[in-house]
């Protein structure tokens, strides 16, 4: 009898530079619920944006990692992460997607807690014992790890983790090089966008970090960008793929689209070049030359092992999604952008955001079919077992369309999900 390790090898041949996905990955609940165990209960998960609650009171609800969390500012203005159900009989206690608030208040039987997640009071308190609460018993119980990197925060379940920054790797570059776009920081605009798309989780990670498809899945972007009189047309898209270790990996390559950052596009006029030299001549003071133009003129998609993309191109997206089924998932995704950003700056960020990367963007539609019909694919045609990410394989300096993106990621995935045999 075949173990999961068995089902879940991938095929990899160093001497024809092939490799090799077993589609059963994409389909089998047995997977998912391994990947469940071993991946989205280990690796560090994002939360949230330190953005998003920056007052003392200010709170947000959302689902990681199979795990409904309450990310909140306390009135000491600590970041706090706990599980939003009740001690007392498991009720969803914050059940507000965000708000501000001192303390919340549990509807089934009245149990109140702060905004740290401890326990404040409960109807009838005479009748439990005086020590309930001994070291935190009945507080709304916290995540076992929450750190933070340059503003993003992450939770992971696993207490024996390494630290973030350990996790973060290599990564941790590319992060700095969104971060670094303000002095002031960077913010959320516009809150979530939420939708779900009718394939494996593991599509969109792949997806989101692959160059190959632009050109098929989203000519009709590109052939407007040619039709505009807002595109570089002089400016291919071309780059590389770095694997950064760990699961985690990037392309990084000049496109041209707009970039508020500090690329400038016909369309945008004489007010906006002098906006855009004015961004590249700040960012040129504080890093330097080579650093500024990386910073203003490169687009980059990255990803952080499992489920985390920053896509900080003609503006910046930040993106997980998370399984419901091994065909089915869910999607949450926000606008980033400078804190304090003049207004040209973030209207043209905002329209070049809805334009491409929105749910009702150029993109996001083409992405969500092409993600379908490959889940069809799996599901109705099950004796074409394999998919190929060999492309580029063996190159010194893989392309930005190659797939060495993707190769970290399933290295990755294969060594995690091999831990689960061994354990049995």
């Amino acid at each position: 009898m075949s173990t999961l390790q068995d089902k879940t090898q991938l095929r990899v041949d160093l001497e024809r530079k092939l490799f090799k996905v077993p589609r059963i990955s994409f389909t089998s609940q047995e997977v998912l619920e391994a990947e469940r165990d071993v991946i989205f209960s280990k690796c560090w998960l994002y939360l949230g944006h330190v953005s998003e609650i920056p007052k003392p009171g200010q709170f947000v609800t959302r689902t990681v990692g199979g795990r409904n969390i309450v990310f909140s500012r306390d009135m000491e203005k600590r970041v706090n992460a706990f599980l939003n159900t009740c001690p007392h009989r498991g009720a969803t206690v914050v059940r507000d997607r965000a708000g501000t608030a001192k303390s919340f208040q549990c509807f089934y039987h009245g149990w109140v807690f702060g905004i740290d997640g401890g326990l404040k009071s409960q109807p009838g308190a005479e009748s439990y014992s005086e020590s309930i609460n001994q070291g935190g018993e009945v507080d709304l119980a916290r995540v076992p790890r929450l750190e933070e990197y340059r503003g993003f925060w992450f939770v992971c379940f696993d207490k024996a983790a390494v630290s973030l920054f350990d996790y973060l790797g290599n990564a941790r570059e590319y992060i700095d090089l969104v971060a670094d776009h303000s002095e002031a920081g960077m913010e959320v605009v516009g809150g979530t966008q939420e939708y779900s798309i009718r394939a494996n989780w593991k599509l969109l990670v792949e997806n989101s970090i692959d160059g190959y498809h632009a050109s098929t899945t989203h000519a009709s972007y590109l052939d407007y960008l040619k039709g505009t009189a807002g595109a570089l047309a002089a400016v291919p898209l071309k780059g590389h793929g770095v694997d950064l270790g760990g699961g985690h990996a990037v392309i990084q390559y000049a496109a041209p689209w707009g970039r508020p950052i500090a690329q400038w596009i016909p369309a945008w006029g004489e007010t906006g070049k002098q906006d855009v030299e004015r961004l590249l001549a700040g960012l040129t003071t504080r890093f330097g030359e080579e650093r500024a133009k990386r910073i203003a003129l490169t687009n980059r998609n990255l990803l952080i092992f499992p489920n985390l993309i920053i896509n900080d191109i003609m503006a910046i997206t930040v993106r997980t999604f998370y399984p419901l089924a091994p065909n089915y998932q869910n999607v949450n995704a926000w606008a980033l952008a400078p804190v304090g950003e003049n207004e040209w700056a973030r209207k043209n960020r905002l329209e070049n955001f809805l334009e491409f990367l929105g749910p009702g963007g150029f993109a996001t539609p083409d992405d969500v079919e092409a993600l379908q019909q490959c889940q069809a694919g799996y599901d109705n045609a099950r004796e074409a077992g394999w998919n190929d990410i060999s492309k580029g394989m063996g190159r010194e300096i893989p392309a930005m369309d190659d797939e060495v993106q993707m190769r970290a990621f399933w290295t990755q995935w294969n060594k995690m999900l091999g831990k689960i045999d061994k354990q049995d």
